[in-house]
């Protein structure tokens, strides 16, 4: 997926100026920034929640704005930081949603569409939970639950918005494990918003840093994550510090 001189305002107040970036295929890329620089905005932009002011978010070399809804969703699908669903639903019925782009009006789903479900159930962990209702369920439990949906759209992208706001650290790291098997055994290309930055350092190919609706940096963790980097980007004083070879940052002593 490309983007190209995007912008964005809500009312007259710009959210996104002048976008220039592209998300690398098979790789999980992650936006980081402060609140309110435009990352969730990005990600509906990018999933066709919002249109542009101006500007173009391609696919290959079409213009998402010129592909139908339904094929669309063939292609991305996307897990929102908030999600409403009824409490009493089952996690298959939860899941057998996300085969709607493939089933006909008023058509019955096929066994192609059953597969699918099962799969996207086994592939999330969820087979002893499958008939649990989903108001029975742990958060992090439901937070997999939406992932086997959209996993159900068998789409390429995947995009996912703060996917472990409100999670305790146990099922945070469980969902961002789940993320990293399916992007290594599916080969998905995974675009999600994080704001633990450690976590995006370990479990991202490349990450997009974004300040006032605009990308100040690029890369790989190991290439964009300086202390004045990132001490910018977030406008506290920042340290990156070394632990058994790995990179991590931490806030600077007082």
């Amino acid at each position: 997926m490309e983007i190209n001189h995007l912008y964005f305002a809500y009312g007259k107040k710009p959210v996104l100026k002048n976008l220039n970036l592209q998300f690398k295929e098979g790789k999980i890329t992650t936006l980081l920034g402060a609140n309110g620089c435009g990352k969730s905005t990005l990600l509906k932009l990018c999933t066709k929640n919002l249109n542009p002011k101006y500007g173009v978010i391609r696919l290959g070399k079409t213009s998402i704005q010129r592909i139908p809804r339904k094929e669309f969703a063939k292609k991305v699908a996307i897990v929102q930081q908030k999600n409403q669903i009824q409490a009493d639903l089952t996690v298959k019925d939860l899941v057998s949603y996300g085969r709607t782009p493939y089933i006909a009006f008023m058509a019955r789903p096929s066994q192609e569409d059953f597969e699918a479900v099962e799969e996207a159930i086994h592939l999330c962990g969820l087979d002893d939970l499958k008939d649990r209702k989903i108001g029975t369920l742990s958060g992090g439990q439901i937070q997999r639950a939406w992932i086997a949906m959209a996993l159900a759209q068998d789409s390429h992208y995947l995009f996912l918005d703060e996917p472990t706001t409100y999670l305790d650290i146990k099922y945070q790291i469980e969902v961002l494990k789940l993320i990293k098997d399916l992007n290594q055994s599916l080969g998905k290309t995974i675009v999600m918003v994080l704001h633990d930055i450690n976590q995006s350092i370990h479990f991202s190919h490349e990450i997009i840093g974004l300040e006032q609706g605009e990308v100040v940096f690029q890369g790989t963790p190991q290439e964009v994550l300086t202390e004045e980097k990132i001490s910018q980007l977030y406008d506290t004083p920042l340290k990156l510090v070394q632990l058994e070879g790995k990179s991590y940052i931490t806030a600077k002593e007082v």
